[in-house]
């Protein structure tokens, strides 16, 4: 089973995306653009796991706890490694310390189980587009840069979900498998 930690995107957000991944696939379609039902904030990919592994993982993950709701925005548009020689197209999330903080610790309880840590600092991000050719076209790169500073909406949530990918020739479909709570809901009255 091939899985991985994430947290889902709200309707509305999700909406925003799918616009502007429209938007740019109409400049450029030659890129590998993501179907917006597919995208998530990744926290932890875990990767091929036994079966009798996924219990284990959601005892782990049932431990995971902070003080408050991840509050965070989706805003500006930009490429890794860089806009010369891109390989994906992202959009970004901010702020980024407490996605940062809640994935430390995800890494953390799951490391006694034999689940390799990160090494790379964690980057909150939504993958857009992956692209084969690392060069840009002209169109594509305009359209982006006229798009860098666009806003998404707003994610607010305390709960986290393992998800299991399973690859399909149409694209990968994804199956949550189990949800948790790992901050309290913010009450209505305050």
């Amino acid at each position: 089973m091939r899985l991985f930690v994430a947290l889902s995107i709200p309707t509305d957000v999700r909406e925003n995306l799918a616009l502007l991944i429209r938007e740019l696939r109409g400049v450029d379609p030659n890129p590998k653009w993501i179907n917006p039902d597919n995208l998530h904030v990744t926290l932890k990919f875990i990767g091929e796991v036994g079966p009798e592994k996924v219990m284990g993982i959601g005892d782990a993950l049932a431990a995971v706890h902070a003080q408050q709701q991840v509050i965070a925005e989706f805003r500006d548009v930009g490429f890794f490694p860089d806009a010369r020689r891109p390989s994906v197209a992202w959009v970004g999330i901010q702020p980024p310390q407490m996605l940062s903080s809640l994935a430390a610790e995800v890494n953390r309880v799951l490391a006694p189980l034999g689940i390799r840590r990160e090494e790379k600092p964690f980057v909150p991000h939504l993958t857009i587009a992956r692209f084969k050719e690392t060069r840009l076209s002209p169109a594509l790169r305009g359209e982006i840069e006229k798009q860098k500073s666009r806003k998404f909406g707003t994610l607010s949530t305390g709960e986290f979900h393992l998800v299991e990918s399973k690859r399909k020739s149409t694209g990968a479909e994804y199956t949550t498998l189990r949800s948790f709570r790992f901050a309290p809901e913010e009450s209505k009255g305050s």
